[in-house]
């Protein structure tokens, strides 16, 4: 495969919720919208994952539109079905009925077989004083970093 290699990252999800555990999973894709993955154009800001109909779908992840498909272009916004065993499923889904966890998008990333892979975590989210503290000890470990 020739190209940079794909690995687009959702910082902002490490700083709003805790990671408590992580899944590798695929994803039902139209051919346009891999095309746009490859170019690099998509945006995990505010990606999150549901259960509809006992599947596991991934909600506000923004592909763009790939400029050179004519009329056979997919939705920016729509609804992506996540391919998960059946064990990872029924785990996830009893986990997020827990009050106050989340499954949220971490990574998209093109695996050395040419598959996008969703890296999507259980997550619960942080309290203000939690962030507070977690910007504090990144900033210590930043200044022992520099002293050394």
């Amino acid at each position: 495969m020739a190209g940079p290699p794909i690995n687009i990252n959702n910082r902002k999800a490490g700083f709003e919720y805790e990671l408590l555990q992580k899944f590798e999973a695929g994803m039902i894709l139209m051919g346009s919208e891999i095309k746009s993955i490859r170019q690099g154009k998509v945006n995990l800001g505010d990606a999150y994952c549901t259960f509809t109909g006992g599947k596991l779908v991934v909600r506000n992840l923004h592909i763009s539109v790939y400029k050179e498909a004519s009329w056979l272009n997919h939705e920016p916004m729509r609804e992506r079905v996540l391919l998960l065993s059946k064990q990872e499923l029924k785990k996830l889904e009893h986990r997020t009925k827990e009050k106050g966890l989340t499954i949220v998008v971490t990574r998209l990333y093109i695996n050395d077989r040419g598959f996008a892979k969703l890296e999507i975590s259980l997550a619960r989210g942080k309290k203000l004083h939690d962030k507070r503290e977690a910007t504090k000890d990144k900033d210590l470990r930043r200044e022992s970093q520099r002293e050394e």
